[in-house]
Parts: C-alpha cells; structure tokens; sequence
C-alpha cells in the first residue's frame, strides 16, 4: 500500500516531479562546480571563514609568491626556505588570495607551482600546528584549506607541481592539486601524516586515489612510503623526471614541458581545462551539458574563424 500522501497521486505527476528534482539537482551541482569561488564549505558547514582567517593571522612567516609572465605561463612559489617552505598561517591566507588572483587572470593558460630555494614544501609550520591543537582548530583548518585548494584545483590553467627536494605531508598533498607533476632526480614525495598520527586533511587523500587509484594509494598513505623519482613514475603519481636538479635549470625544463600543452589561444585552453574538470567532478549528463555550454563561447568565435581560414589556405 502507498503512504497517505501518495494514495491518489496520479503516476505521471510523481515522475515529472522525479525529473524536475534531478534537473535541479544537476544545475545545482553544475553551478556550485562553475561558479568562481564558490566554497566547498559555508556556515551551513558550521564554518565561518573570517574567524579562521583571525586565528591564522596570529602565525607569521613565509609567503607566497606569483609571476605572471606575458606567455601565458604564471609561476606560483612558496616561500619560506628557512623551515623548508613549511606553510605558515600567513601563507595560507595568502594562497588564498593567490587563487583569487589567478581566477581573474585572464590572460592565463598554465600555472608552475615551486618551492624556493630547490625544495618544494615540508607540510604545516608546527608553531602553527601545536598551537592550533583542539579537534575544532583541526577541522577549521581543513576545510579552509579544502576550500582553497578545491577553488586551485578549478582554475581553468593547466597546472604543474615541480617537485623539487622534498615534498611531505600538506607539500604532498598541494602536488596533487595540481593537474600535473614533474620531479627532479633528487626529489621525493612523501605522505607522512600517518608518522603525525593524523590522516591527509587537505583533501590530499580523495586526490591521490583519483591520480593512482584505491590500492595503491592505501599503500602509499598507511606505509608513509619515500616515492623518489622512479617510483612515482612506476605508480603514476609522477608525470615526467627531470633531467636538472639545479633550480633555475629544471625550471625552464618545467616551463618547456608545460609550452607543449598550452599553446594557442587562452580562451580554448582555458576552456579545455573548464571541460575536464567538469568530466571528472560531474556525472556524465552534467559533463555534456557543461560541453555544450562552453562550446557555445568558442564555435564561430575568433580563435575558431581563424583556425578554419588557415585550414583552408592549407588545404589549397
């Protein structure tokens, strides 16, 4: 027997409510992943952004830089060489206000992200980590942290990690942001937060299952394992090994590789980029709608009129 409030109800009537709660959700979900800077958390989430931001004032040090070059190409390093590019609060804030920075750059097409000084990062400053040490500090800190990353991970640039020296812990889990990674042949990444008796928090574990898949993620996250160079590239978290370990080499090495995957105009790269988040992150109908839109701003645009005026001459 049917609940009293659907005795009656004519059939067609639940169906066409169905769909049009499914065609809503889908929008819902499309907007959330599109709309420029919207957060993974809110207050709904019970978190309050300002707050943290006061509390992660407080731990100074470090900062993080960005060059935006005419190519195209922005260079995005943290900078704190004197605890190994460890994240302070400030420098969190600070990604943050990066991230916004590359969302309205749009001139942009890849984006490199370094440490200075030849390593890449060594995870959370622990003068912010004893500090901030109830389970409520702990959560906050998280999904500020999700809530930037996740916006970085969005950007329509191509993205590279260059790992250079070390990348532990929180530096780990920023090279799985980014869409790809490039080691240099002394480099080495490490997930250590199982030695710190905590898991990854900035949403490095859900990344890392995506890049290298379920089992050999568990392996890599419960044995803390070293991956050098030619493990990383065995197992798929590694793109490519570098030939240089020096800094200023094996950055114009990186600049080089990443040319390849970003040359002709910003609006279809950006656009391609836009198409594959979407691929990956939404269910497939949402993934075609969203083809369809962004495709919608490209067809009989100026990058599209001239490729086709060239084909002709070509073909000639």
């Amino acid at each position: 027997m049917q609940p009293d409030h659907l005795q009656g109800e004519n059939p067609s009537t639940s169906l066409d409510m169905a769909s049009l709660l499914k065609t809503s959700s889908l929008s819902l979900r499309k907007k959330l992943l599109h709309q420029t800077g919207f957060p993974l958390y809110n207050s709904s989430h019970g978190f309050h952004e300002e707050n943290v931001k006061q509390k992660l004032q407080q731990f100074a040090g470090g900062s993080i830089d960005l060059q935006k070059e005419d190519c195209g190409i922005g260079i995005l390093t943290l900078n704190n060489p004197d605890k190994r590019n460890a994240f302070s609060g400030v420098m969190m804030l600070q990604l943050l206000e990066r991230v916004i920075e590359l969302e309205n750059w749009k001139e942009g097409k890849g984006l490199i992200v370094r440490g200075a000084k030849n390593t890449f990062c060594s995870g959370s400053d622990l003068n912010a980590v004893k500090a901030l040490a109830t389970p409520q500090d702990g959560v906050e800190l998280c999904m500020f942290m999700q809530n930037t990353l996740t916006r970085f991970m969005r950007l329509p640039l191509i993205s590279v990690a260059l790992v250079q020296g070390r990348a532990m812990g929180g530096g780990a889990e920023f090279t799985t942001a980014c869409d790809f990674r490039l080691m240099t042949p002394s480099s080495e990444i490490r997930f250590v937060h199982k030695e710190m008796g905590i898991i990854p928090s900035w949403g490095g574990a859900a990344r890392l299952t995506e890049i290298i898949g379920s089992r050999q993620a568990l392996k890599v996250l419960s044995g803390a394992l070293k991956l050098d160079p030619t493990i990383a590239l065995e197992i798929g978290i590694a793109d490519e090994i570098l030939q240089s370990s020096d800094e200023g080499q094996s950055l114009e090495e990186a600049r080089k590789w990443l040319q390849q995957f970003i040359s002709g105009p910003s609006e279809v790269i950006r656009a391609l980029k836009t198409v594959v988040s979407s691929g990956k992150e939404l269910a497939l109908e949402e993934a075609l709608e969203t083809e369809r839109d962004v495709l919608s701003t490209l067809w009989g645009g100026p990058a599209n009129l001239e490729a086709i005026a060239k084909r002709k001459k070509f073909y000639k």
